[in-house]
């Protein structure tokens, strides 16, 4: 039984054609900086995003990290949310290796933080204080899209009182093609941006991190520190530029194919549903009943993950009859 897999877009394989790139990738010592995969791919992400320089990474959580130490030092804070991957997901790794302190607000109930909870949370020049040095916002978050005026408010206020801004734009194509605009005008009112080309993308494994060459010059010192050295790293950011050149547009058959499973589980007993925005879809099962589901779907072949919600993600190697089969696997053990 071939699998549904609908734990993340992450589980993606490359496609033969994408391997096929892969294979006659020119290659070169990235770590001297002359792979010329990488280059070619490091140019072509900065001006997709409209920004001065890019720095191909070994994954998003390096980006952020090595992000957030560049725009922080020890001592710093960064203002996030609670929800948000560079917070919740990445280990601690800001504060543990950086000596930057986060301070996580509640979002809003579509992935917002409000604007007066991020004015209410830049500290005072005072020593008692961690110093407020960024604002870090995700999008999309929870796979909401949070709207170009809500980033252009949020960075505003950031800029208005001496922060920095980061997005976390690991589904930033996604966003993109949600909202039906270039990439590069999501990017524009932050410090940095980074972007990861192994979620719905497709590829592999790999990141980038944008922004100004400057803020890129003390990155890549980072990302020296942090082990992100790859060598001949072309192997790996040639299937990423396959992926910007044929998988960005099909980014809205993901999207259509979480609005199909949403509407084929809406109803179900105990269920709620989550309408999706993008390619995630979260729902909440009450009852006993909960607790053996994720056993019966992998008996029929469905994967999903429970973390914290029920969640399922769409990708590349989904297709609407796998969709159906996770419809019908749902509702063999809610309705029967």
């Amino acid at each position: 039984m071939n699998l549904v897999d609908l734990r993340s877009d992450t589980v993606t394989r490359p496609t033969p054609a994408m391997r096929a790139h892969m294979a006659t990738a020119p290659v070169g010592d990235d770590v001297f900086g002359d792979d010329p995969s990488v280059n070619a791919l490091q140019e072509k992400i900065a001006a997709m995003l409209g920004k001065e320089a890019a720095l191909y990474v070994a994954s998003g959580t390096q980006g952020n990290l090595v992000a957030i130490m560049s725009h922080c030092g020890r001592g710093d804070e960064y203002i996030v949310g609670q929800m948000a991957h560079t917070y919740r997901w990445e280990g601690g790794g800001a504060a543990v290796l950086g000596s930057v302190q986060p301070q996580p607000l509640e979002h809003e109930a579509d992935g917002r933080l409000a604007l007066e909870r991020i004015e209410a949370a830049i500290k005072p020049n005072d020593a008692h204080f961690a110093r407020s040095r960024l604002l870090c916002l995700e999008n999309t978050i929870g796979g909401k899209v949070l709207p170009i005026d809500y980033l252009q408010a949020a960075t505003a206020l950031a800029r208005r009182r001496g922060l920095a801004t980061h997005l976390d734009g690991a589904r930033l194509f996604n966003a993109a093609v949600k909202l039906g605009v270039p990439a590069s005008e999501i990017a524009a009112p932050f410090d940095s941006v980074s972007v990861c080309f192994s979620k719905g993308l497709g590829a592999p494994v790999g990141s980038a991190l944008v922004g100004s060459k400057e803020f890129i010059a003390a990155a890549h010192r980072w990302r020296k520190m942090v082990g992100g050295g790859m060598r001949q790293a072309g192997v790996v950011a040639a299937a990423a530029l396959y992926a910007l050149d044929h998988h960005v547009e099909r980014l809205a058959q993901d999207h259509a194919l979480a609005a199909r499973l949403a509407a084929g589980l809406q109803g179900l007993p105990g269920l709620t549903v989550e309408t999706p925005q993008t390619n995630i879809l979260f729902a909440d099962l009450q009852g006993e009943r909960a607790a053996g589901l994720m056993e019966h779907l992998k008996s029929r072949g469905v994967l999903a993950t429970g973390l914290y919600r029920l969640r399922f993600v769409t990708h590349l190697d989904v297709d609407a009859e796998g969709v159906d089969r996770a419809i019908a696997a749902m509702r063999d053990y809610l309705v029967h």
